[in-house]
């Protein structure tokens, strides 16, 4: 059975990422992007579909873990009866090669280790062909993959695991790696695990010092840590930014909300160019921006929710019936169908972020303007019809609220990026009168006045932590009543345990059956809302609060069971480090991200 989701650290070469559970186990990894096929997936099954495994033999061994100082390499120190080992992990990357490395080191007395090796490539379901090579070296072929087994102990088969035993005493080091390569080509050297190690040490620890953050000392290791697994979850050539490195971990246990995560969505463009932005991260920034131009490059009617992580656009979903799903949640899905639908939102991030992005200095891109100016036409022509909204919901399609703002958002930002940075434009007059007219739809269908607050979406009388968007992007001022009353009923109606839902299951809403957890993205979101209102304390309170739901390493999935008290869904979850990140900064900087992008409430203000 595996490990609490939040019992995993994360490892990774911005390529690919692995989880390691508390015992030693290497539980989920895919080579060589974060999308391949996985061959540990004991995550989703069990330890047949393929794990790593490297532990003491004493199972009542206490394991304390950290990362080193500002990097991605993870050190587990296990403490025994008889002495003290630390288990180093980390990833490293060579051309059309990946390293996994793991040193094993005593620090005292001795202990007795063993080694548990299950290789299942296709998501836990191919068992390769397997040959020595010399008395330390096993390579595990299937198709297109091929993974080398280094070992400095002797080894053996033992029904389709690779196992071995050993004792390793005070002073001595052990180094293991596991060496992926195409199948095609040769077999790869083996590596210095040493070196990859203290490579891996220094690269880490060089990017993070560019963090420029001033935050109090009591969370400025958290807010970095949240900026390091962003960058982790980046891939190094493309820029793409990955919503998680994992599959169909489960929005409720033993349900069936599972998706996959291993891509890259436009919802989260704006947030993640402030957090790049205002943490010194340029160079992630602009790639970012540069990854979303391409991505969204062709015909305005084709732009897609996600991509892949080289902007690919056929993401398409199956399920995988031989794995058992993470505590029994089934279906297991590869690939998510939600890249078919049409959400309206997408438009308004892709033209603020681009806008944020010159406001921020990234500089004039005539390609991306070009863009712009195609996708906002097209906008003009469609946003009056329903869509799947931000959710990506599987049932009816709705007139939702958050929606029909950022439409207004996407005309916005257009029209200030005419007037503030002198680009040319087709006809900002036209965009302008829709601007306006979405506005006043949404004051007067997505208002209801007998409640005394917006709703999900026109006629309904359900709420949406959505709705907290409608201040962070400049619709309403946070001083606004009808923004005041808001959250005051998503206060008294979402929020469970003092986290937000992101709206009523029980409404049947998104034609799916069961529940999830509170969404912690949102919870952030109700930060920033009482940090604009002015509600200081609560900000603060509830930031805590939230932070305090970190596992011992600093990680954060999507969603938290306030009833099992367990994070829950795919896992670590860019969009919640990205939240914890600008949260950060809305409360301990002057201007920080919510103050910088509601800046045009003062104008939507004005002109009412």
């Amino acid at each position: 059975m595996p490990s609490l989701i939040e019992d995993y650290a994360l490892i990774g070469n911005c390529a690919s990422a692995a989880l390691v559970g508390r015992d030693g186990s290497i539980d989920w990894m895919s080579l060589p992007r974060f999308d391949s096929d996985a061959f540990f997936a004991s995550l989703l099954g069990n330890q047949e579909n393929g794990r790593w495994l490297i532990g003491p033999t004493d199972q009542t061994a206490k394991a304390t873990r950290q990362y080193r100082q500002g990097t991605l390499v993870l050190e587990t120190r296990f403490e025994t009866a008889t002495g003290v080992v630390v288990l180093t992990d980390c990833m490293g990357r060579r051309r059309d090669h990946a390293d996994v490395v793991r040193l094993v080191r005593c620090e005292s007395g001795s202990v007795e280790m063993r080694i548990d090796l299950v290789i299942r490539f296709g998501y836990g379901l191919v068992v390769p062909w397997a040959r020595r090579l010399g008395d330390d070296r096993l390579t595990m072929v299937a198709g297109p993959d091929r993974l080398t087994f280094t070992s400095p102990i002797p080894f053996t088969g033992k029904d389709m695991h690779t196992v071995a035993a050993f004792t390793v005493r005070a002073g001595e080091e052990l180094p293991f790696s596991l060496e992926w390569a195409p199948s095609y080509l040769p077999i790869p050297a083996s590596v210095d695990v040493k070196s990859v190690i203290e490579e891996a040490s220094t690269a880490w620890a060089e990017w993070s010092g560019k963090h420029s953050f001033a935050v109090d000392a009591e969370w400025a290791d958290l807010v970095l840590r949240s900026a390091i697994t962003l960058k982790a979850l980046t891939h190094f050539e493309t820029g793409g930014i990955v919503a998680a490195p994992t599959t169909s971990l489960p929005e409720q246990l033993g349900g069936g909300r599972n998706w996959d995560y291993r891509y890259c969505w436009l919802r989260d463009a704006t947030l993640t160019l402030y957090a790049l932005m205002s943490s010194g991260f340029v160079d992630e920034a602009v790639a970012w921006r540069d990854w979303l131009v391409r991505a969204i490059a062709g015909t305005p009617d084709q732009m897609q929710i996600m991509y892949g992580i080289a902007g690919e656009r056929r993401l398409s979903e199956f399920e995988l019936p031989w794995l058992e799903g993470y505590e029994g949640s089934k279906p297991v899905r590869v690939g998510n169908a939600a890249s078919d639908q049409l959400q309206l939102d997408v438009f308004g991030e892709v033209l603020d972020a681009m806008y944020q992005a010159r406001r921020m200095g990234m500089g004039y891109d005539e390609f991306g303007w070009s863009i712009e100016r195609a996708l906002v036409d097209h906008l003009d022509t469609i946003w009056q019809q329903p869509d799947d909204g931000i959710w990506e919901i599987r049932g009816e399609r709705q007139q939702f609220t958050h929606s029909k703002v950022m439409a207004w958002v996407a005309f916005d930002r257009a029209i200030r990026s005419v007037e503030e940075f002198e680009l040319d434009h087709a006809d900002v007059d036209r965009w302008r009168r829709t601007r306006d007219a979405i506005r006043e739809q949404v004051l007067d269908k997505g208002y209801n006045a007998e409640l005394g607050h917006f709703t999900q979406s026109y006629g309904s009388k359900h709420l949406d932590a959505s709705l907290l968007l409608l201040t962070l992007v400049g619709f309403l001022p946070a001083s606004d009543e009808r923004m005041i009353r808001t959250v005051e009923a998503i206060e008294k109606t979402l929020l469970r345990d003092g986290f937000v839902l992101r709206y009523d299951t029980d409404s049947n809403v998104d034609g799916l059956t069961g529940h999830e957890g509170a969404f912690l993205p949102c919870s952030f979101w109700l930060v920033d809302n009482y940090t604009l209102m002015g509600r200081s304390d609560e900000a603060h309170a509830l930031f805590k609060r939230l932070v305090g739901l970190c596992n011992d390493v600093g990680l954060l999935s999507e969603e938290y069971d306030v009833e099992a008290k367990r994070q829950v869904g795919n896992f670590p979850q860019a969009f919640t480090h990205v939240g914890l990140i600008n949260s950060a900064h809305n409360l301990w900087r002057d201007v920080g991200p919510a103050q910088h992008r509601a800046e045009s409430m003062e104008m939507t203000a004005a002109a009412e």
